[in-house]
């Protein structure tokens, strides 16, 4: 815990790792995931919808070295502190091709000057041992962090939500990429149909059992277009509605649980208001939650991880 924050903050931690400030730069690298391949008529997870957070440089039409600069220039006039970044692989599942075609496109972003690393957003059934060996590889010489999308812990929820893996494939893949010393970050969402608040207390031990060194939230955002629309207008019964108010106080509660060396990159989810189909919240930006949760932490005189029990 650092002493500024009640959390372990995500810009503190890259602040000792890299001695300071260090920006991502996303990258669309035209990869697809297997659940949209085998399943085309479901079009993959009833939320899916990479449009919604993909910043405008970020076109897999051009080349990722194209979208790399780009971004690195879009981030030093908006940070002018920005000297220093890690490309992040965001859309879909970027482990999911063949080892030939990973190892060229992350050699690629990792030539690029000032680039220090790579953070590999993926599905926790697309690592294996020969990704793993090859993100180890990479790791001897540059920062190299995998983040899973977990979602739930729960199976009944990832097949209701046609996830396409269980979590047992989740602990297979964070032990295995454990095992080779990578950095782990795991992403989960809590609204999902079906679930509840008590539901995601009672996960917290599963979660923290899991080898993370990062873990990002985000409250379930319906996105115009997406199955999940369609599913949510159909059942509105099985979705619990966070109001800003309660999902603060939540997820304040949920952080005095959680286990105190992880590294908080996000509290919550911040899609653009032209993509959501029922927001609660009105239009809000991700730092004025984070001003409110870190309020909330102040007024309860708590801390990630108060509650924490192995």
């Amino acid at each position: 815990m650092n002493a500024e924050k009640p959390y372990n903050s995500y810009s503190e931690y890259f602040k000792q790792v890299f001695g300071g400030r260090v920006q991502k730069v996303s990258v669309d690298a035209g990869f697809t995931c297997p659940n949209r391949e085998l399943d085309r008529e479901e079009g993959g997870c009833l939320y899916c919808d990479n449009n919604a957070f993909n910043p405008s440089y970020c076109q897999p039409e051009k080349s990722i070295s194209q979208q790399v600069l780009e971004g690195i220039e879009f981030h030093k006039k908006r940070y002018r502190r920005a000297n220093s970044f890690l490309v992040y692989f965001q859309p879909y599942s970027n482990t999911y091709a063949p080892i030939s075609v990973l190892r060229e496109k992350y050699l690629e972003v990792l030539s690029i000057e000032n680039v220090r690393g790579i953070i590999v957003g993926t599905r926790p059934d697309c690592i294996d041992e020969n990704v793993s060996k090859l993100l180890a590889e990479l790791s001897d010489n540059h920062y190299v962090h995998v983040e899973l999308g977990v979602e739930s812990v729960y199976d009944k929820t990832l097949d209701l939500i046609n996830r396409g893996h269980d979590f047992q494939a989740v602990i297979d893949a964070t032990e295995l990429l454990s095992r080779y010393n990578i950095t782990i970050g795991g992403h989960f969402i809590f609204g999902l149909p079906g679930e509840t608040p008590d539901d995601w207390m009672n996960s917290i031990d599963l979660i923290n059992n899991l080898p993370l060194k990062t873990i990002k939230f985000h409250q379930l955002q319906v996105v115009k277009g997406t199955k999940m629309e369609s599913f949510y207008n159909s059942n509105p019964e099985l979705f619990h509605h966070f109001t800003m108010e309660s999902y603060i106080d939540f997820i304040v509660s949920f952080s005095e649980r959680l286990n105190p060396d992880f590294i908080i990159e996000r509290f919550a989810g911040e899609v653009p208001p032209r993509f959501i189909s029922d927001s609660k919240w009105g239009i809000v930006r991700y730092y004025e939650v984070l001003k409110q949760i870190e309020k909330r932490f102040q007024e309860r005189e708590t801390y990630q991880g108060r509650l924490f029990s192995k």
